[in-house]
């Protein structure tokens, strides 16, 4: 049998548990910011992706890419979308070619609306007092793990294995 290192199960020990105690940190202090534009933070996320492909005209956006750029299913997008489209600041619409693909475009509020968004980050960072080299490294780090998780995730077994 080889040795296996001793896995602390203190919580603080957690990375999992620190990305989602900074998570939800994050997420609370970008909250009084988002509720002077009338977002929460799922739908800032959301914002943050159309304005980036707003930037992008040849790019038809659809609620699949928007899925797959946010990691999330339709089934979370779909309210968040609906509010936005209640609040006038996307538009949705069924594809001509195939009814099951659903554009997304972003009204002239949503457009207005990133002018007033743009110096959130900034602020946040500021305000904190974090550094911003250490807050780029951190993010790095970060793209590296997700892209570890993923490839680990996308190279498990599906299902039950054969006979």
């Amino acid at each position: 049998m080889t040795d296996v290192p001793s896995v602390s199960l203190a919580l603080d020990d957690q990375l999992c548990f620190k990305l989602y105690a900074a998570s939800r940190a994050v997420t609370r202090a970008y909250k009084p910011m988002l509720d002077q534009l009338g977002l929460t933070y799922p739908q800032y996320v959301v914002m943050l992706v159309l304005w980036e492909w707003h930037d992008t005209p040849a790019l038809q956006p659809t609620v699949k890419a928007l899925g797959a750029r946010l990691m999330l299913d339709s089934g979370t997008l779909t309210p968040l979308l609906k509010r936005l489209e209640q609040l006038a600041l996307v538009k949705r619409q069924r594809s001509a070619r195939d009814e099951r693909e659903v554009h997304l475009s972003l009204s002239e509020a949503g457009v207005q609306l990133r002018e007033q968004a743009h110096g959130l980050k900034t602020r946040l960072l500021c305000d904190s007092g974090v550094d911003l080299n250490q807050a780029d490294a951190l993010r790095d780090g970060l793209d590296q793990l997700l892209a570890q998780i993923r490839d680990l995730s996308s190279s498990a077994p599906t299902g039950p294995a054969g006979p």
